[in-house]
């Protein structure tokens, strides 16, 4: 259950999953988190894709924090061991190869080591990311300065926000939106003929 298939659910479909489909396909949205999808299976139904992101970022604010470090120590670190050894998810792999996070040169590399390393030794857990929010390496840099400064709590509660962020994205690329209502509203009144 390393990544969702590269279709999208149509969102009438996702009614008819019952609690182990629903985990099935929509399990690997947090990484190696499946029991994120478990439990915001419960809050269905679900009237709109908002719901049902707010039902998985739920689940994860509301989670023991035993559970919650958990998760955190399930995401790979940014161009780290895992990016080496080719042993990230493919979603990882993705989104960590928009911003060329694969293929480094040395010196960026090493950057990268030491925020990863100051990072975990202040919080003890992986700097984590969204980097879809991120058009260049250069912002994430900011951003990692920017977090190292926060309290434990602070940035426990960012990094929670920061995996919802990857998440909303994984969730995007799983199930197909319901459409919106149209509503046509008049924009001008026709005028009246003369009599």
């Amino acid at each position: 259950m390393n990544t969702f298939p590269t279709k999208p659910l149509p969102w009438d479909a996702l009614a008819e999953l019952d609690e182990a489909g629903f985990v099935a396909r929509l399990g690997s949205v947090v990484e190696h988190a499946p029991w994120v999808a478990r439990a915001a299976w419960s809050a269905r139904p679900f009237a709109h894709w908002d719901a049902l992101y707010q039902a998985f970022s739920q689940a994860i604010h509301n989670a023991d924090p035993s559970l919650q470090r958990a998760l955190l120590l399930g995401h790979p670190e940014l161009a780290g061991r895992e990016a080496r050894e080719g042993s990230m998810t493919p979603d990882s792999q993705g989104e960590q190869g928009r911003l060329g996070l694969l293929a480094l040169d040395a010196p960026t590399v090493a950057r990268i080591a030491t925020i990863n390393q100051r990072y975990r030794e202040r919080f003890g857990y992986p700097f984590v990311v969204a980097l879809r929010l991120h058009t260049s390496l250069e912002s994430v840099f900011h951003h990692a300065g920017q977090r190292m400064a926060h309290d434990d709590a602070t940035e426990l509660h960012t990094a929670l926000q920061q995996v919802c962020e990857v998440m909303r994205g994984r969730l995007a690329r799983a199930v197909t939106p319901v459409p919106s209502p149209v509503i046509h509203t008049p924009t001008s009144t026709p005028s009246e003929s003369p009599s």
